[in-house]
């Protein structure tokens, strides 16, 4: 079971990684097209215009796709930006009930949110809303990939508190105290 979470905790952070590669792709493009066309004006020739529709809305629902599937993917690398300071003044037991609590209600919070963005993407898809930009984008690809993300932060959020409960300790725990070991190193 931990190789099959593990695997797609993996996946979710490649894929957010190909949905920002394939914004660098865009911008670069838009770039290059930029460039060609000064070139041309610079040489007298009427400038090609070349133009990537619609590239700050759909890199905008790229970035909030990228954004969600990554949550699970940097919560396991333990790279999520957390308050440590009380928690690094408690004693052992104490912390791993804040720990609990505090993963409880995470993923509590995460799973509702998964629902509800889920019912979006839904009803988005039942009445084929699009977008209202130059390229009408279909909003259910967005939201499904969203829901996807945050379904995939959910599994991790209940997978660290079973792991909290039965272990006593987050796995993210043990990356965090390694990075601070190795700073005052």
């Amino acid at each position: 079971m931990r190789a099959i979470l593990d695997g797609l905790y993996r996946i979710s952070g490649w894929a957010a990684a190909l949905c920002l590669v394939a914004i660098v792709i865009m911008v670069m493009m838009q770039i290059i097209g930029r460039i060609v066309d000064g070139a041309l004006r610079l040489a007298g020739y009427p400038p090609y215009g070349f133009l990537v529709a619609g590239l700050a809305e759909i890199a905008g629902y790229l970035l909030a796709v990228s954004s969600l599937l990554a949550l699970a993917a940097t919560l396991k690398a333990g790279t999520h930006i957390r308050v440590t300071v009380l928690l690094s003044n408690l004693g052992e037991r104490a912390r791993r009930v804040v720990e609990i609590l505090v993963l409880s209600v995470a993923a509590a919070l995460s799973t509702y949110m998964t629902w509800r963005i889920g019912l979006l993407a839904y009803d988005s898809w039942q009445f084929n809303e699009v977008s209202y930009g130059l390229v009408p984008v279909q909003l259910a690809w967005p939201q499904a990939g969203m829901t996807v993300g945050l379904a995939v932060l959910s599994v991790a959020l209940i997978d660290e508190l079973v792991l909290t409960v039965r272990v006593g300790r987050p796995s993210y725990r043990a990356i965090e105290e390694a990075v601070t070991l190795g700073r005052e190193a």
